[in-house]
């Protein structure tokens, strides 16, 4: 595979265990001079950055050298690389609102600074001195979490397995990230989550999805006293604030205007009395 032994110890007294250190090389020199092509190259046409549901391939893909090929050179430093659209996207791509690629992506930063100084950080009662993590179940490019690069928490970035996929791009932000299908259980070990942030995410699933599980999943990742953001169409809001009424959470801001709709909750220490068994659920 052409990787360079660049260090090797000796088995440790104790443990009996050695260590080896590889170096993966930084050119195509050394594959394309090698007599067996064992394992061999991949082909041009698979997707060296696909990364969900994919199956693994028995071959090597080779080291990324064009100058604007994502891999070939290292992002901008911290926090620069939050702002700036890594060197690979590039203005002959449509972004996801309809935009040149980098410009979709400046404009879905300056949306998230405004909403979040504006309304979220004046508008909801929230103490955020108190949210130490958040969850964006629909992140886009990471706007909404790069708007809260001051503060002190993190945020996990959802990238739904339906939704274009702008991991990457949140990847070389510097942030967070996942795919994850909202018709699925979250694997939050070991930890719940103070604030989630839901935007346009519901009326998505809904579709696909049963409702009331995805909100009884949220209700799982946030802690007792943690809150709920949500932005949808008015139907789905409606739906939404229904549902986390009948779970005796409290509202703190539901609003709407022009058939769109915003509503901040917060999770209460209510539990159902009543025990129900999902024998689907028992092996």
């Amino acid at each position: 595979m052409c990787w360079e032994l660049v260090n090797k110890t000796s088995k440790e007294p104790i443990n009996k265990v050695a260590i080896a250190t590889f170096r993966k090389p930084t050119s195509n020199e050394c594959y394309e001079q090698r007599s067996q092509q064992e394992p061999p190259l991949c082909p041009e046409s698979d997707d060296p950055n696909a990364a969900w549901n994919v199956p693994l391939q028995t071959c090597m893909h080779k080291v990324p050298l064009d100058p604007s090929e994502r891999g070939s050179k290292w992002p901008e430093e911290w926090p620069a690389r939050l702002e700036k659209p890594p060197y690979w996207l590039l203005s002959s791509q449509v972004g996801v609102y309809g935009k040149a690629a980098p410009e979709d992506l400046a404009a879905d930063n300056e949306h998230w600074k405004q909403v979040v100084t504006k309304s979220y950080m004046q508008g909801m009662g929230i103490n955020w001195s108190s949210v130490r993590n958040v969850m964006d179940m629909k992140a886009v490019y990471g706007g909404f979490a790069a708007a809260l690069k001051d503060m002190n928490l993190w945020v996990m970035n959802v990238i739904p397995v339906d939704s274009p996929d702008t991991l990457p791009i949140i990847y070389e932000r510097g942030l967070f990230g996942i795919y994850h299908d909202w018709c699925e259980s979250f694997s939050t070990y070991p930890r719940s989550y103070d604030l989630l942030h839901a935007d346009h995410i519901f009326s998505r699933v809904k579709k696909r999805c049963n409702f009331v599980a995805v909100v009884a999943e949220v209700d799982r990742i946030l802690r007792p006293g943690g809150k709920l953001i949500a932005r949808d169409d008015v139907e789905t809001i409606t739906e939404l604030e229904n549902m986390v009424r009948s779970m005796h959470w409290e509202v703190r801001l539901s609003y709407s205007k022009d058939k769109e709709g915003l509503l901040c909750v917060q999770k209460s220490m209510w539990r159902p009395t009543e025990v129900e068994t999902l024998t689907y659920a028992i092996a």
